[in-house]
């Protein structure tokens, strides 16, 4: 007899596998018995790279979604770093194309912040594309200049959009690649400095304080920027953001001499690690979020300086978390689990469908091999891994996404 788990509304629930239908699994593999199974209304990622239309030779629509459903997730939103961008209804209107012929789980993508994508210029129709994404954002760019960002608040704000923030002070930069830490000076690495992240959120909350705009923080990596966020949110700010499971579980003194450690932000350092732990503890970082960000696999064989910056993570997302911080003891199941479903559905209006829920093998055990991947991107930080708590079922609109065979 198997032990079930079930997640709905905040809590879990405990049920003998007598009261829980199974018969949904009795086509796939046989789960062994004594294992704990846990079900959840669906997983919900607010930052996954499709790269469709565009650059169809690092991802598709397909396979990412394919991938998502693999690890769990029933909705994804997707970033605009895609060519076109969707910085007009024309534009976005051919990834919706896209995405409704070819999608696996739901998509709801995001429009663009300046037109072009280029964290400068001119600002995009946001009331035009406002019924069809989930918020605005420059993802890959921050935006540069202060009275750009103030204006693109102002007309987000008067249609009740948010504005999604990739945060970089590129001034800041000085051609960094690595966190500016302990293994860049170890190892003779150019480092990206801290302050290039939480300085422009800290332009930006003085912002959002003026406008009144509602504002999301991208992939936070410092602890500098858990602490502003933090004051933020007791100011009564209506601010939030996320950060990923990478952040969550590692430090730059865990990096090795390969592309697959290289994303933007870079993973920084232990006391960063720990403190967006607290932050997911108390509240402060909302939910995590993958940034799978997918690239062939050449662009990112050429070592930490030169390979294109971007992890996968959509597939192992869940077992990371659940082995490294659940196991452990760190974090408790059910604060995870609201990072990935309520917290996110409630902040960009996602819907928990009927039919839409994933199943875990809370005792299955496996190694992390990119080789077996979904997802046509296998750059991952954590190949190699021993992890627990694998995804065997994914149902979208009652339909088997993902079945474990």
């Amino acid at each position: 007899m198997n032990r079930a788990l079930v997640y709905r509304n905040g809590r879990l629930s405990d049920a003998q596998s007598g009261s829980v239908d199974f018969s949904f699994l009795s086509s796939g593999g046989v789960v062994p018995s004594g294992h704990v199974l846990l079900i959840v209304p669906g997983l919900v990622d607010v930052h996954v790279h499709l790269r469709e239309p565009g650059f169809f030779y690092k991802e598709t629509i397909a396979t990412g979604t394919r991938a998502a459903a693999r690890g769990g997730y029933t909705a994804v939103c997707a970033m605009p770093n895609l060519n076109p961008a969707p910085d007009c209804m024309e534009h976005l209107q051919q990834q919706l194309d896209l995405i409704e012929e070819n999608a696996e789980v739901w998509v709801l993508p995001y429009g663009c912040i300046t037109m072009g994508q280029k964290g400068r210029g001119e600002l995009c129709d946001y009331a035009q594309m406002q019924p069809y994404v989930a918020g605005f954002s420059d993802d890959g760019k921050g935006v540069q200049d202060t009275d750009t960002m103030r204006e693109a608040m102002r007309r987000v704000k008067a249609i009740g959009g948010i504005i999604v923030a990739h945060c970089e002070d590129e001034s800041l930069l000085h051609g960094g690649y690595i966190h500016d830490g302990e293994y860049a000076k170890l190892y003779g690495h150019r480092g990206i400095c801290s302050e290039s992240e939480w300085k422009q959120v800290e332009r930006d909350l003085e912002l959002v304080r003026e406008t009144g705009c509602r504002y999301h923080v991208c992939h936070v990596s410092t602890k500098e920027t858990v602490e502003l966020i933090r004051r933020a949110k007791a100011e009564g700010l209506d601010v939030t953001c996320e950060t990923g499971p990478h952040y969550l579980t590692m430090c730059d003194m865990d990096l090795q001499e390969d592309g697959r450690f290289k994303m933007n932000p870079p993973i920084r350092s232990a006391e960063d690690r720990d403190a967006l732990v607290a932050g997911l503890l108390d509240g402060t970082v909302d939910m995590i979020a993958t940034d799978h960000a997918p690239h062939s696999a050449e662009e990112k064989s050429r070592g930490l300086e030169k390979s294109l910056m971007g992890v996968v993570g959509l597939e192992t997302a869940f077992a990371v978390l659940y082995t490294k911080l659940v196991k452990t003891g760190k974090v408790p199941l059910e604060v995870i689990l609201r990072a990935l479903t309520d917290n996110p559905r409630r902040r960009f209006g996602i819907p928990e469908n009927e039919g839409d829920f994933a199943v875990f093998d809370l005792d299955e055990t496996f190694t992390v091999d990119p080789d077996t991947f979904v997802s046509m991107g296998h750059a991952t930080p954590f190949a190699g891994w021993q992890l627990q708590g694998d995804c065997i079922y994914t149902s979208v609109g009652g339909e088997a996404v993902w079945q474990k065979k």
